[in-house]
């Protein structure tokens, strides 16, 4: 199960279901996806094909909306 959190410019943030305990997001678009950690900071755990302007943008999106996510993955997972 992938949960979808959210969807803006084009970007679908969700989290996978049966994953690492660390708390990240993974983002997809049509040119590829990406997974950023959380904790301890923000930051971009990989990248398959987004372009460094794509993952400027997605971090911005986290960083404004990173209350909303850590308490969706918190529901999710727990804890």
């Amino acid at each position: 199960m992938s949960p979808t959190l959210f969807r803006q410019k084009g970007f679908r943030f969700y989290f996978f279901s049966r994953e690492e305990p660390r708390m990240h997001v993974h983002v997809q678009a049509d040119e590829g996806e990406a997974k950023f950690w959380l904790e301890p900071r923000i930051e971009l755990a990989r990248n398959h094909g987004l372009s460094a302007t794509a993952l400027r943008d997605v971090q911005q999106m986290i960083e404004e909306r990173s209350d909303e996510i850590g308490n969706a993955w918190r529901r999710h997972f727990g804890g």
